[in-house]
């Protein structure tokens, strides 16, 4: 069975941003309002640069829905770019006449300038930043939210927040086995995305100082995804590790520098019996006692609730410029500055489920098919039950 495609494609300061997801089963409900949820949340955060203050993200389906529903058609999605009419002519698909538009020929440290001006040939900056811009990440979450809503319909989801920004984070250890035990409520009403009301206090502190300064931040995010039934994924080939494909999903996400699940780098300075999950007889099913290994075992889900870490570096573009050439003459200036944030590890997070939304629903198609959304459910439930029956597991 084949799972999800995505393609987007847009430039920052472009018209639009776009998406096209195939494989979605016909069936599924599917309507603006609900992207455009997610869209809002990307655009939240303390921190965040004045572009928020242009942008109001608000889908349009462009095709394979109709009346509500999808058609099991490839689903096309579109978000304007509202800041694009400030950015004529330099930024319109057709070439103006006599117009000279300036080149950006000093890179940033950090940014993918260097690197891509390098790869396509080309003195001008604008032609890789535009498009390696974070702004990319809208169609990913407008894709994501539909990958939500099918995953919905098995009884899972994904949810995530901001464990610490620029050093300072909660204090609680690794989290257990419930997803109840995260303030998921106290996270929708955070500015910074965090669970702790005194710990987002110190955050917006440290933002405050690094804008002053002229610095940015970084942080890490955490995502966890429950109601997931044991043996989604595979081992059998590189593919099918749904571990790997969840890292690499979520490690492509702009700045994101570093990936890991469960226990992740600290179960290397363990033994074994501190690392692995024991198994016991419960009543009527299999039962562990913790969940180090974050939901996933040889590449593919083990019934436990999804959790994955990751860590976002600083934002490349400081309002007090790093060092850097002018690729022109070889001149040494400050870096090339361009309007941003203190910080978005929040609306990273947001990106982050979307990310591990897409995977775990292409997966979930890879395993149980079905050309409708009906089909699909009957298929995940045939399945469930028969774990049931065997005392493999059971949805609580």
């Amino acid at each position: 069975m084949s799972g999800l495609r995505l393609v987007t494609a847009g430039e920052s300061h472009g018209p639009a941003e776009l998406c096209v997801l195939e494989g979605v089963p016909a069936g599924l409900r599917v309507e603006a309002t609900s992207i455009d949820r997610d869209l809002a949340r990307r655009q939240r955060g303390y921190g965040r640069g004045g572009r928020m203050d242009i942008e109001r993200d608000c889908v349009r389906i462009l095709a394979g829905v109709r009346l509500g529903r999808t058609l099991g058609t490839p689903v096309c999605l579109l978000v304007e770019n509202r800041d694009h009419d400030s950015w004529r002519p330099s930024m319109q698909p057709e070439p103006e006449e006599g117009w000279i538009v300036d080149a950006v020929t000093v890179p940033r440290p950090g940014h993918a300038d260097f690197a891509g001006m390098a790869k396509y040939d080309t003195g001008d900056a604008r032609d890789i930043l535009e498009r390696s811009s974070a702004r990319e990440t809208v169609g990913r979450v407008a894709a994501g939210s539909i990958a939500r809503l099918l995953l919905a319909e098995v009884g899972v989801e994904v949810r995530g927040f901001v464990r610490s920004l620029g050093g300072v984070g909660l204090s609680i250890d690794f989290p257990g086995l419930d997803a109840a035990e995260v303030d998921w409520a106290s996270v929708d009403t955070s500015e910074c995305g965090c669970p702790d009301p005194a710990v987002e206090r110190e955050m917006k502190d440290l933002v405050d100082s690094a804008r002053l300064s002229g610095e940015s931040l970084g942080g890490v995010f955490e995502i966890w995804a429950w109601g997931m039934c044991p043996g989604v994924g595979g081992f059998a080939s590189v593919g099918d590790r749904l571990d790997g494909r969840l890292m690499g999903a979520v490690g492509s996400i702009p700045a994101i520098k570093g990936v890991e699940i469960g226990m992740g780098f600290a179960a290397a300075d363990l033994p074994g019996s501190g690392v692995h999950d024991p198994f016991h007889a419960g009543l009527g099913a299999v039962v562990r006692p913790t969940n180090r290994a974050g939901g996933l075992e040889g590449g593919m889900t083990n019934g436990m609730p999804l959790i994955l870490r990751a860590a976002m570096k600083p934002i490349p573009t400081l309002m007090k410029p790093l060092a850097s050439v002018d690729l022109r003459d070889g001149s040494e200036v400050s870096a090339h500055k361009e309007r941003s944030d203190v910080e978005a590890v929040a609306a990273a997070r947001v990106v982050g489920e979307a990310m591990v939304a897409l995977e775990l629903a292409s997966a979930y198609l890879e395993k149980f098919g079905g050309d409708t959304v009906g089909q699909f459910r009957s298929s995940v439930h045939v399945y469930e039950a028969g774990l049931e029956e065997r005392g493999l597991w059971r949805r609580s």
